[in-house]
């Protein structure tokens, strides 16, 4: 289950900002709110003391030049290398580890145990805490950076990471994308978890014109991370499988030796592909990367 939910955490945010107050454009604004994940929160400076428990959030804070005012990182945050990563948990956060470093702003992960009642906490120590919702679009991340980029005196940086990155996403959808429709299976793990086209990884794809078999199987409605039957998925067919638990070991040749795989389409074209570690589940300015990869795995599949 672990395992499943590393792959889930999406740690993406969607926020929208609004400044308090009319500043004059060379003052520091006195007080910024922030709207994110339903919630409302107040910074009366620019916070210097940052712990960001999510890993997208950390990509995010480093890429608009925020990373001097990071305090602390959770453990999943291995990018940039330079982030102050720590054993503090994204998952199951600990009011008191957190109050202890003294941050003047934390992010957390709606999606978190116990996210309301940590939120509360913090609030009763006085301390800010942005609360992130994973997004469901490309629009909804941008938001993000420029949220980031405003709650911490970087919004100039913040909207130019969004402007490179609405072009060069645009130019390699524009390059990739497949006139006829291709079948595909994304496999979050073993037990065949995937996510319909309503998740933002679902969105991804969809921009190439990719068909999600999970989109009609049972479950797909209620969560958009259906569990698949076997049977289910040998007669879907998929002409692509992205495998997104490759680095537990999943493989071409693994799937391949499941009853009934060697005869689906993906695995007799040799179109199985093994996604990245990390760029799949974080919805920061490595987006770009992670749309290049797929654009450069569907090269040539028809």
């Amino acid at each position: 289950m672990e395992r499943r939910n590393r792959l889930l955490l999406a740690v993406p945010i969607f926020l929208s900002v609004s400044v308090a107050c009319f500043v004059p454009a060379n003052a520091a604004p006195k007080t910024i709110t922030v709207h994110s994940g339903g919630f409302t929160t107040t910074l009366k400076a620019i916070p210097h003391r940052i712990i960001s428990l999510s890993p997208t959030a950390t990509e995010n804070l480093f890429a608009i030049g925020a990373g001097p005012q990071v305090l602390a990182v959770d453990s999943l945050s291995n990018y940039p290398a330079n982030a102050p990563i720590t054993k503090l948990s994204a998952f199951t956060p600990n009011v008191e580890a957190l109050a202890a470093k003294k941050p003047d702003l934390v992010i957390l992960s709606i999606d978190s145990t116990n996210a309301r009642a940590t939120k509360k906490s913090l609030e009763l120590l006085k301390i800010p805490v942005l609360i992130e919702k994973a997004p469901l679009q490309l629009s909804d991340a941008y938001e993000e950076i420029l949220a980031i980029g405003q709650a911490t005196g970087k919004l100039k940086a913040a909207q130019s990471i969004v402007a490179k990155m609405k072009v060069s996403i645009s130019q390699i959808i524009s390059s990739a994308r497949k006139i006829t429709p291709i079948s595909f299976f994304h496999e979050l793990d073993a037990t065949l978890y995937s996510a319909t086209s309503q998740t933002f990884i679902g969105h991804v794809y969809s921009d190439f014109n990719l068909k999600n078999i999970a989109d009609q199987a049972a479950g797909a409605d209620a969560s958009g991370y259906p569990q698949l039957s076997a049977e289910y998925l040998v007669t879907a067919n998929p002409q692509i499988v992205f495998l997104a638990d490759a680095q537990y070991g999943e493989s071409a040749q693994t799937i391949a030796n499941r009853p009934g795989w060697s005869g689906i389409d993906a695995v007799k074209n040799k179109h199985v592909i093994a996604l990245p570690e990390d760029i799949p589940s974080r919805w920061g300015p490595r987006l770009v990367d992670f749309y290049r990869f797929i654009a450069n795995a569907i090269k040539g599949i028809n």
